[in-house]
């Protein structure tokens, strides 16, 4: 009877010994598989509060551009053509003035003024006034407008002292005001105006000239 062969183990591998891998070749792509772009989705509530946001700036932009405001006004020159202080058969003032009016149209549409109203007073009190013609301002634009004052004999029976030490002191002061009434003209829509300017005059009686002038809006 012949003797049997034993079998021994197989040797286990060690950290020692080096290691061998099987490299596969690349597979071909499958045709049926196609790669699709990731698109990311937005919160929809997030893109409803930042259209909102976008549309009530423009609105408030477009609202500052064609919202109305009134003309703006000074007084280009002031000049007095005469004045004179009669004491016979009643004290009582002549004086004429040539006023200059710049109006500046702020606005994207036309301003279309139906009169200039200029009036003088002597401490509070109103001497007289003149109005002038009709006349149209185009938008972001200026517009001179002329007009002259004349009152002749004017009473000043509550005012006669103080007239007496103004013109003692050799200057008098009056007050002016200007103002323009209209409308502005937005395509089929149209909206009221008034806007006025007051001026306090110091007249010198000796050189019969304006010795000093301080315009300001009035409201």
């Amino acid at each position: 009877m012949a003797p049997s062969k034993t079998t021994s183990p197989l040797p286990l591998a060690t950290s020692s010994q080096p290691h061998y891998y099987t490299v596969l070749p690349p597979q071909p792509q499958d045709e049926n598989y196609t790669i699709l772009p990731y698109y990311y989705l937005a919160n929809p509530r997030r893109n409803w509060c930042a259209t909102i946001a976008i549309s009530l700036i423009l609105l408030a932009a477009l609202l500052y551009v064609f919202w109305p405001s009134e003309p703006e006004l000074k007084i280009e020159k002031l000049h007095l053509a005469h004045f004179h202080v009669r004491m016979k058969p009643a004290i009582c003032i002549d004086i004429s003035l040539n006023v200059t009016l710049k109006v500046h149209n702020r606005d994207v549409y036309s301003v279309n003024y139906k009169s200039l109203d200029v009036s003088v007073g002597y401490r509070g009190r109103k001497l007289g006034h003149v109005k002038s013609n009709h006349g149209r301002v185009k938008a972001l634009a200026s517009s001179y407008i002329d007009a002259e004052l004349q009152l002749k004999c004017v009473k000043v029976l509550s005012d006669v002292v103080y007239l007496l030490e103004d013109l003692a002191r050799g200057t008098v002061p009056f007050d002016t005001i200007t103002k323009v009434t209209g409308h502005l003209g937005l395509f089929f829509l149209e909206f009221p105006l008034e806007a006025r300017v007051s001026c306090e005059v110091l007249i010198n009686t000796t050189s019969q000239t304006i010795a000093r002038q301080n315009c300001y809006p009035k409201g």
